[in-house]
């Protein structure tokens, strides 16, 4: 594996999300917006009037409660016994744009201090506030070796159950952001998910411009996903009932 560089310079995505949905009928949804990659020790120092436009905040990952979102992983990672003894962390993720966000899928790449993937983390969001992280040991390259598998344990879609596999390819992110998840269920693969993407140099023109082009980019992303549940509604897809399991977290 290649060695993690000594400072990670915060980049920007400009990307596709796209949803295919295959079970019980196909359907698409496709999206267009912007996605931060960072170190989560060094977040990046925006000048005070774009600072609205992408605010990094602790309370927006795992149990919200620590004083940093570092802090959170390495809490995260030390109930499951894994240690990074310092090493390099890379997060992929949406910011807070005017004191909103909505991350349905946020994924750190964590490395030991001589560099070497020791895991990833996939955290996932609902637009029901609610939240939860699948720890992804780095026996899958996610590349084009063996995916990284995980058992389906978090409530997603009101037209899903809580059941299936995942496969994740989730290589890390280079010039171009090349992701793929997918859901097999019993009758066969029912969701695959992707995320493409071309790496832009996270400048303050480059963030306002994406800005313009993407505005108030994470309500955008939750109404979109909202939206075309709806849709979905409206073409008679059975709705499973949710658990109880809200986060209060999208407050500013």
């Amino acid at each position: 594996m290649n060695p993690v560089p000594a400072a990670i310079e915060p980049a920007l995505y400009s990307c596709e999300i796209v949803h295919v949905r295959t079970v019980p009928r196909r359907y698409a949804l496709r999206h267009r917006t912007y996605l931060w990659l960072l170190d989560p020790d060094h977040p990046p120092r925006l000048p005070r009037l774009l600072r609205p436009l992408a605010r990094f905040d602790p309370r927006d990952h795992f149990t919200g409660d620590q004083p940093t979102i570092r802090a959170g992983l390495d809490a995260f990672l030390t109930e499951r016994g894994v240690r990074l003894d310092g090493g390099r962390v890379l997060m992929l993720t949406h910011a807070r744009v005017f004191g909103y966000v909505f991350n349905p899928l946020t994924l750190f790449w964590c490395h030991g201090p001589g560099g070497e993937l020791r895991c990833v983390v996939a955290e996932v969001h609902n637009t029901y506030g609610g939240r939860h992280c699948y720890l992804l040991p780095a026996g899958g390259t996610g590349t084009a070796g063996e995916p990284y598998r995980a058992d389906k344990q978090f409530y997603v879609s009101p037209f899903l159950p809580v059941d299936g596999r995942y496969r994740m390819r989730l290589p890390s992110p280079g010039t171009r952001l090349d992701l793929t998840v997918h859901l097999d269920r019993e009758e066969g693969r029912t969701l695959t998910a992707t995320v493409r993407g071309t790496r832009r140099e996270a400048t303050a023109r480059t963030l306002l411009r994406l800005a313009a082009r993407h505005p108030w980019s994470t309500l955008a992303v939750s109404a979109a996903i909202r939206a075309h549940g709806i849709r979905l509604y409206l073409r008679g897809l059975p709705v499973h009932p949710r658990p109880d399991d809200r986060i209060p977290e999208n407050a500013a």
